[in-house]
C-alpha cells in the first residue's frame, strides 16, 4: 500500500512575477515621526500662555505680520491632515500591518516589500512631510511671537487646547504606541490643532 505524499503548491508564474516586482521599503516610522514632530511644534504654542516674558526694547520685531503666519500655519495643519489621511491610503506600508501589528514604536520591525509605485509615493510623502515640519514649525514660532508681542489676545481655553494636543503626542511617546495608533491619533490631533488654529484668527488683534 503506497503511502499519500502531499504535494506543495507551486508558485503560479503570476504570484512570481509579483514577488520579484516588489522591494524592501524604508521603515514607515521614518516618515511617520516626523510628521508627528510637525504636529508637537504647533502644539507648542501651547506653552506661549505662561512663558512669555514682557517684551524689552531690545526684542526684536517680527518680520511678519500675524494673519500672514495664521494663514500659512492654518494651511500647515491641513497638509497635515492630508498627510495623514495618504498614511491612511497605504495600510500595508503605515498601519503596521501582518506579524508587526501590536509591536510598540520601534524601528526595524514594520518594513515589508511594496511595489515599485507604492515605492515612489513613499519618497513623497517623506518629501511632503520634511517640507511641512520646516513649515509649521517656522509658522508656530511666527504665531508665538506674534501672541507674545499682543498681536493675537486668545483666551486661555485656546492654549489649553494646544496643550492637550501636546499630552495626546506624549501619550504616543510614552506608551510606545503602535504604528496604526501613532497615525490614527495623529489625524487626530492634526485635525484638532486646525481648528485651534482657526480659533485664534478669530483673536487677532486689529
Amino acid at each position: 500500500m503506497k503511502k499519500s505524499v502531499s504535494k506543495k503548491a507551486k508558485p503560479t508564474a503570476s504570484n512570481s512575477a509579483a514577488a520579484e516586482a516588489t522591494r524592501n521599503a524604508p521603515d514607515p516610522f521614518a516618515a511617520v515621526l516626523p510628521a508627528l514632530a510637525a504636529l508637537g511644534a504647533i502644539a507648542s504654542i501651547a506653552s506661549i500662555n505662561w512663558s512669555a516674558e514682557e517684551k524689552s526694547s531690545e526684542r526684536p520685531k517680527s518680520r511678519r505680520k500675524a494673519d500672514s503666519a495664521l494663514r500659512d500655519l492654518e494651511t500647515c495643519c491641513m497638509g497635515l491632515v492630508e498627510i495623514f489621511r495618504r498614511f491612511h491610503r497605504h495600510p500595508r506600508l503605515f498601519g503596521g500591518e501582518g506579524a508587526a501589528t501590536g509591536t510598540p514604536l520601534k524601528f526595524g520591525v514594520h518594513g515589508t516589500r511594496v511595489s515599485a509605485d507604492t515605492a515612489r509615493q513613499y519618497q513623497q510623502i517623506i518629501n511632503d512631510v520634511a517640507s511641512m515640519l520646516v513649515l509649521a514649525s517656522q509658522n508656530a514660532f511666527d504665531v508665538m511671537s506674534a501672541v507674545e508681542d499682543g498681536e493675537i489676545d486668545a483666551p486661555e481655553e485656546v492654549f489649553y487646547g494646544f496643550g492637550e494636543c501636546q499630552e495626546a503626542l506624549n501619550e504616543l511617546i510614552q506608551q510606545r504606541a503602535t504604528l496604526k495608533a501613532s497615525v490614527e491619533k495623529g489625524f487626530q490631533v492634526a485635525s484638532r490643532l486646525g481648528r485651534l488654529v482657526a480659533e485664534l484668527k478669530k483673536h487677532r488683534v486689529e
